[in-house]
């Protein structure tokens, strides 16, 4: 499967052969083909016309995107498609982050392998109506380090976007990599004229996440791309509180594990404290969190997600957490802020419209 026209041999942040910038931006100097994309005849780029054929039968375009790593965005990109797809949607799942392929594992479809039809790239399909598409099926080992730079990174984008068969699909949603890179303005490029509903932008509730945020927001900003809103992901631990642990530490400093006593003494003192949730905060979040800066900067507050065991259970499984009884903290905050995506944005109106 060959990338896209980029050489392989690029310097980073290549214009592209077609560019009108090609042969004389900044970034081609001492590059081995600048002469040739100086001189070469120029036009539209044949990927942007196949794409936007593609993309043609895709009614919304959703990019899900954060400052950092490590926040809950792939997670978040999972449990959004699981739940479309729920309703009744058709929807594909499209993983750009090439270094960090890990939507494959969070749709239990490890091992699974890319096919090639007379239609194009063939996605993965979880259910009928879910489809995905990532990097990591092209590897023949999922330890394998994608060591790539950004012109290959960029080409394979192009490459999925122009070359994968999703058919008629109500939703897009690409999980994006983290940060504001090369990979992020091709994205951007490559779907444009396509029409991009919007992005969703996930943190936790720590001003050293949010920092990076407010770039995201103004990198969205900048390039036109419409901040659906901000998702504040694990925001405080909160759990039945028959899911905790009691350790007591012992005068020479070792941990005594004193659940059952615990229990016991719940049980026969007060035993409707069984039944509570017992929350806590694992972040500093005095700075405001997600809800202060999306006031400050104008964007919509979605909600918080807590820090759950149990969704992150549901991630190593590949599994759905609104289908697990045991997601009884993270499922309902999921589902109030992607009930609230769906009726701001107008778009339960695809199955009222039976389209």
């Amino acid at each position: 499967m060959e990338n896209a026209d980029i050489p392989e041999n690029a310097n980073e942040h290549c214009p592209g052969p077609q560019s009108e910038s090609a042969g004389k931006s900044d970034a081609c100097e001492g590059c081995p083909n600048q002469q040739i994309c100086a001189t070469a005849p120029k036009g539209p780029d044949p990927d942007l016309v196949a794409i936007a054929e593609r993309m043609a039968t895709v009614k919304h375009k959703i990019l899900v995107l954060s400052g950092k790593g490590g926040v809950g965005k792939s997670t978040f990109s999972a449990q959004l498609a699981f739940a479309l797809a729920a309703r009744d949607f058709q929807v594909g799942l499209l993983d750009v982050d090439i270094c960090g392929p890990s939507i494959p594992k969070m749709l239990g479809l490890e091992g699974q392998e890319i096919h090639q039809s007379n239609l194009g790239w063939s996605p993965v399909y979880v259910e009928s109506n879910l489809g995905v598409m990532s990097v990591g099926f092209m590897l023949p080992n999922p330890d394998e380090a994608v060591i790539w730079r950004g012109p290959r990174k960029n080409g394979l984008i192009k490459q999925f976007l122009k070359d994968v068969y999703w058919g008629e699909l109500d939703f897009l949603i690409v999980d994006a990599p983290p940060g504001t890179s090369d990979e992020h303005i091709s994205l951007v490029q490559c779907l444009d004229a396509t029409g991009i509903d919007g992005a969703i932008i996930v943190t936790t509730p720590q001003q050293i996440s949010l920092i990076d945020v407010r770039k995201e927001v103004n990198f969205c900003k900048k390039v036109g791309v419409k901040v659906l809103g901000v998702v504040e992901n694990m925001s405080g631990l909160c759990l039945p509180i028959t899911d905790f642990k009691f350790m007591k530490l012992t005068d020479n400093g070792e941990q005594k594990d004193v659940a059952q006593w615990v229990w016991e003494y719940m049980r026969e003192k007060a035993p409707e404290v069984l039944n509570l949730l017992a929350c806590t905060e694992v972040f500093d979040s005095s700075g405001g969190g997600a809800v202060k800066m999306c006031n400050d900067m104008g964007v919509t507050f979605l909600g918080k997600v807590p820090l759950d065991p149990q969704l992150c259970k549901a991630a190593e499984e590949g599994s759905s957490c609104f289908a697990k009884k045991d997601c009884v903290v993270s499922a309902p905050a999921l589902k109030k802020i992607i009930e609230q995506l769906i009726e701001i944005n107008g778009w339960s109106m695809l199955l009222s419209n039976g389209v």
